[in-house]
């Protein structure tokens, strides 16, 4: 036929048939589309309800076998990127992705979060799968899609079950019997077959009663648990996200745990005073949740001047702090914020030993900010750690010496101290300004300065200005103070837009930060920034320019790293040299 069939198309032994995987379509599906190649086309998975794409970040054999392997194929052949496919006009689903090879499903895999992607759909990816000589055996009809109902009403009305376990109130363990509470334990009746998976009930043959210990707030939330390790499906309204986040970490269910800990970040924002990211991080501690842990840091990394006005940060612990010093994503104004930052810490935990305040006054960038001797003296810490404050000074000022016989010799110097490498920087570093225009103020938090930033309200649904220009130095070393050069920031809203700057957009709205400019040193690149910023409170995404180009989401609940309620969002341009 001409029309390209709803299914699979696969030849083998010079016959054409058709097949679908299921006849219906079903969370975490895969498919290929939009190339002519028999056993290969653009990767695209369903969720919510939405066939979606996935960048090409990253990829490479691991993670397309698992895809072709999904697909019932042996194995994949190759990695297709920069194809031109029929266009996509759905999400982009996933980013950075990174498999083991050896997953049965693709959304298994490590990757991003659902949406959460700086890349256009011109870096979707696609593979090439080898049929090998599982097609010349059988094809697969899968029905399982009614399997989980099946055995969730297996749970549901005990059928046959032969396994008694009690979910116990951890806190009343030592209690006498009868004087337990009936809120304080429950009782379920389960299958030995259905649960034997599960290392943490040591389940044998014999087994025919276990008693878990459960914190008191979860023992209601236990049987839906149980019923998870049935069906592979739960509801789960927010007030049971800590919950069932507990019990998958504490029973080894890491898929619903990295699952329900990314449901924690849709309420993060919601606490200006920063005490739910920061007791949430505690938490992601005590599970071993490197997830939450950096969903966390995250935030707190990007909303980095907020966080340091609020009442919990001289609370924080040394090695949150650490933690967030170590970052090169973090927001703030310039280094010298940070020095100060860090002193208020270390001032207000006086009890601090002093091995650790040299460690985190270490982790201060001295070379980015040319920070001198005379400047340091004005600090409280100088007395006590002037060879910290000297050490670093000195690194600063050999950074600089180095730079310039690098440059005059053309030869590249090799760096690979992260103090050399600068944060995201807001502030008087890259001496911005971007004309007369308003102040994008953050209400009730801090402010942006717009010397060094760029805004744009899409409220109005246009680029206010149309272009924003700006001359900035080659880099923070002071030897290129009066060497600069000149960017253009632009949002686009429409093609035609695009069209009039002779650009071609490939999705809407789009950020643009160019710089026309030949002239280059050596080792000196930009990885610009581009920030979104939510109803001018706090930050919820960074995307990074590709090409002088990024992306900008219309739906930002589902498609950022934290959400944001509606469209009143500013952005903010950061130009950002670095050398390398």
């Amino acid at each position: 036929p001409m029309n390209k069939p709803p299914c699979f198309t696969f030849w083998t032994l010079h016959l054409h048939f058709c097949t679908e995987r299921s006849s219906v379509v079903k969370e975490g599906d895969v498919r290929l589309t939009g190339s002519k190649l028999a056993f290969g086309g653009r990767v695209e998975i369903y969720h919510a309800g939405q066939w979606g794409t996935i960048c090409d970040d990253g990829w490479d054999l691991n993670e397309a076998h698992v895809v072709c392997r999904q697909l019932k194929f042996a194995r994949a052949k190759s990695v297709l990127t920069g194809e031109n496919y029929d266009r996509a006009s759905g999400p982009i689903w996933m980013d950075d992705m990174e498999c083991k090879g050896t997953e049965r499903y693709l959304h298994a895999c490590t990757f991003k979060g659902w949406g959460i992607t700086d890349c256009s759909h011109k870096e979707d990816v696609g593979v090439q799968c080898d049929p090998g000589d599982v097609l010349l055996l059988s094809s697969t009809l899968d029905h399982s899609i009614a399997l989980s109902d099946d055995l969730g009403e297996l749970f549901d009305n005990e059928s046959f079950c032969d396994l008694t376990i009690i979910a116990q109130n951890s806190a009343a363990q030592d209690q006498e019997a009868e004087t337990l509470q009936t809120t304080d334990s429950t009782t379920l009746c389960a299958h030995k077959v259905m649960l034997a998976h599960v290392h943490a009930f040591n389940i044998t043959k014999d087994t025919q009663n276990i008693t878990v210990q459960v914190v008191p707030n979860c023992i209601p939330h236990f049987p839906s648990f149980i019923r998870y390790l049935y069906t592979r499906k739960i509801e789960v309204p927010f007030s049971s996200v800590q919950c069932l986040h507990w019990l998958a970490s504490q029973f080894g269910e890491e898929q619903l745990m990295r699952d329900t800990s990314l449901l924690f970040s849709q309420v993060i924002p919601d606490d200006s005073t920063f005490e739910t990211p920061v007791s949430l991080h505690e938490y992601a501690l005590e599970t071993n949740d490197f997830v939450l842990q950096e969903n966390c840091v995250r935030y707190l990394v990007w909303n980095f001047q907020n966080f340091t006005t609020s009442s919990v940060w001289t609370q924080i612990s040394d090695g949150l702090l650490s933690a967030l010093l170590l970052r090169s994503d973090l927001v703030v104004p310039d280094e010298l914020f940070v020095l100060k930052a860090v002193e208020n810490w270390i001032l207000n935990n006086v009890h601090t030993s002093l091995d650790t305040q040299v460690k985190l006054l270490s982790l201060v960038r001295f070379p980015i900010e040319q920070l001198t001797t005379q400047m340091m003296s004005n600090f409280s810490l100088y007395s006590t750690h002037k060879n910290v404050f000297n050490d670093n000074i000195l690194k600063a000022l050999q950074f600089n010496i180095q730079l310039l016989t690098s440059i005059k010799s053309r030869a590249k110097m090799l760096i690979d101290d992260v103090s050399y490498q600068p944060r995201i920087y807001t502030s008087s570093l890259w001496s911005m300004f971007f004309g007369s225009f308003s102040t994008p103020q953050i209400r009730s938090h801090g402010s942006y300065d717009t010397r060094y930033v760029t805004r744009y309200d899409s409220r109005y649904g246009y680029n206010d200005g149309r272009r924003r220009s700006t001359s900035v130095p080659y880099h923070s070393s002071s030897i290129f103070l009066d060497r600069r050069i000149n960017w253009a920031a632009d949002i686009f809203m429409n093609q035609n837009e695009c069209s009039n700057r002779g650009m071609r957009c490939p999705s809407l709205p789009m950020a643009s930060l160019q710089s026309y400019e030949t002239n280059s040193f050596p080792g000196v690149v930009f990885f610009n920034k581009l920030l979104l910023v939510c109803q001018d409170k706090y930050v919820f995404e960074i995307q990074d320019f590709k090409n002088n180009m990024a992306v900008i989401s219309r739906n930002a609940t589902l498609s950022t790293t934290y959400p944001c309620p509606d469209d009143k969002n500013t952005f903010i341009f950061v130009v950002r040299p670095v050398y390398i």
